[in-house]
């Protein structure tokens, strides 16, 4: 009898769930919480477990962590989803637990998509966690400051997952590979180069990844080689080659930005679909574009700088895949921005300047007098108050003594032709057309 076709034809659990680590010490990936005396590796040896909130994105391991804490610390477990919970179900739930109480036993209530939960769901919950009825632990892959009401986060601890890295993936891939009943019994074959494409494509999602592996094994029947065209109808589109910490990486995000910079939208919004296709995190793509708004648009587009900035805060604040909107909004508007380096090449030539010459001396008007000592001094003497003059300006010395140097040269792109002729108003020995 062939016992690969047997087990083939059997109702197993997904690979996902076979895997799923029942401890501490198995549990792959997340260092910074269950490593060694971190936070969740010290609470599974207390047995004293606390209400949080597990904040990361899908396939992070929220759920089997929460599993993990139940079973280590002995409480009984209750696991919910705020898409199909009530407020009745919450309320057997509380019961229940109140008379777990009664004979020792803490209840850990797990609430998935905790972020969906209304207010008045989460109002529900507030008084048991406030008073160790049940321990909360909700996973959220929203920021939890916006999404879950301010006296029950108070309440909680929130921890922050992190994508798993390429090197926790394979780790998970080794171990199923070599402790799956399953795959050990099959003749499946796998590459080193479709390992790392599978490992790639998943973009930090274990879950994906176990997933896409067993579509895979179904898809040849349990025997041969996973090819990458298996690989690619497994994941129903094509492997990205992008590898977040090799050469493809930096090439990549430098095609960005130089898209970005040459004012062309199309070439930088696929660089950007590349980018994030391959699990680039969004906040790395959006600090970038912070720096290219001061570094390349400048003054020639003040909105620039608000724009990537606003971006910057949307992208951490909703996470992916909605923050992939976000930064083709802001990729597309300083792709067609006016641009500008000049504000960046003032100061990289006073930085010149300070580095050959050093630091020059405050002249004494522009001095701060706080004491009756430095007036004596004249310290701030014959130092004129711009906005008791006309037009807000007077004409008067604010660079070292004997230095006429212009670091800034306007260009004539958008505002910063504005700018340009003002200065040349107001300087005009200085800045001449």
């Amino acid at each position: 009898m062939n016992t690969t076709k047997s087990l083939f034809n059997q109702h197993l659990p997904p690979l996902a769930d076979r895997l799923r680590p029942q401890s501490i010490e198995d549990f792959v990936g997340q260092e910074h919480l269950v490593g060694d005396d971190k936070i969740l590796s010290l609470l599974a040896k207390s047995e004293k477990p606390f209400s949080m909130i597990f904040w990361g994105p899908p396939g992070s391991g929220k759920t089997t962590l929460a599993r993990i804490i139940a079973r280590s610390t002995k409480a009984n477990f209750q696991e919910v989803s705020a898409v199909s919970s009530g407020v009745k179900e919450l309320r057997k739930i509380i019961a229940s637990a109140k008379s777990g109480l009664d004979i020792g036993k803490n209840t850990i209530l797990f609430i998935d998509e905790i972020h969906r939960f209304s207010k008045s769901q989460q109002d529900a919950l507030l008084h048991a966690v406030e008073n160790g009825t049940i321990i909360l632990i909700g996973a959220t892959t929203e920021n939890p400051s916006f999404e879950v009401i301010s006296p029950l986060l108070s309440r909680c601890r929130v921890l922050v997952m992190n994508p798993h890295t390429p090197e926790a993936l394979n780790d998970i891939l080794e171990k199923a590979l070599k402790t799956d009943i399953l795959l050990q019994k099959s003749a499946i074959k796998i590459s080193d180069k479709v390992r790392k494409a599978l490992i790639n494509a998943a973009g930090g999602d274990a879950r994906k990844m176990l997933n896409a592996l067993e579509i895979s094994m179904n898809l040849i029947d349990g025997k041969g080689e996973i090819t990458i065209k298996i690989l690619n109808e497994a994941l129903q589109k094509k492997t990205q080659l992008y590898d977040k910490t090799g050469d493809y990486h930096y090439d990549t995000i430098s095609a960005f930005i130089k898209s970005v910079r040459g004012s062309d939208p199309d070439a930088a919004i696929y660089w950007l679909a590349t980018m994030l296709e391959g699990g680039e995190k969004p906040e790395f793509i959006a600090r970038r574009l912070v720096i290219l708004a001061s570094e390349d648009i400048g003054n020639a587009d003040p909105q620039g700088l608000p724009i990537a900035a606003a971006g910057f805060q949307a992208v951490h604040m909703i996470g992916m895949p909605e923050a992939a909107i976000t930064l083709a909004h802001v990729t597309t508007y300083l792709s067609a921005a006016k641009k500008s380096n000049a504000s960046y090449f003032a100061l990289r030539h006073a930085q010149e300047i300070l580095k050959n010459e050093g630091t020059q001396s405050v002249p004494k008007h522009l001095r701060n007098a706080p004491t009756g000592l430095m007036k004596d001094l004249e310290y701030g003497k014959d130092y004129q108050y711009a906005h008791h003059h006309p037009d807000h300006f007077v004409d008067m010395q604010y660079l070292p003594d004997n230095m006429e140097s212009m670091f800034y040269k306007p260009t004539q792109q958008g505002y910063e032709k504005y700018i340009s002729e003002r200065l040349n108003k107001l300087w005009p020995k200085r800045y001449k057309k």
